[in-house]
């Protein structure tokens, strides 16, 4: 299944990270799987218009964290070995970035910690009640 990439120049958030971002949750979700070839560095700049390099970058260090690796002459692919805690990590890092993300907005917003705190505690019950 091909993956759909978007970027958002506007966002404030590194075109690079971006790509890496969406990769790691592509391969969190499952829609990007152990052995299957992503699109070349070329193709993705070309899709998403935007410098090659950016794209390569994103790729080195997703080579650099054990979730990808590229084959001379024939492209990157999710790596095969450890996929499932490569997931797992990859999982994490997007969980972890998005709460970063939510906690400057609240800053950003004005909120204090124990605000950001109190709307952490309502969704964190709301998504993952504790089990009685």
């Amino acid at each position: 299944m091909p993956i759909v990439m978007t970027i958002d120049p506007r966002s404030g958030v590194p075109i690079y990270l971006q790509l890496i971002e969406q990769i790691k949750r592509s391969v969190a979700l499952g829609v990007l799987t152990a052995g299957e070839q992503l699109p070349t560095v070329k193709q993705l700049a070309v899709d998403l218009t935007i410098n090659p390099n950016t794209v390569a970058r994103a790729y080195r260090d997703l080579e650099k964290d054990g979730l990808i690796e590229t084959a001379s002459g024939r492209g990157s692919f999710v790596r095969a070995d450890g996929a499932t805690q490569n997931a797992q990590t990859a999982g994490s890092d997007v969980a972890r970035d998005t709460l970063e993300s939510a906690v400057r907005e609240g800053k950003a917003l004005g909120l204090d910690r124990a605000a950001v705190r109190k709307l952490f505690a309502a969704a964190l019950d709301r998504w993952l009640p504790e089990e009685v």
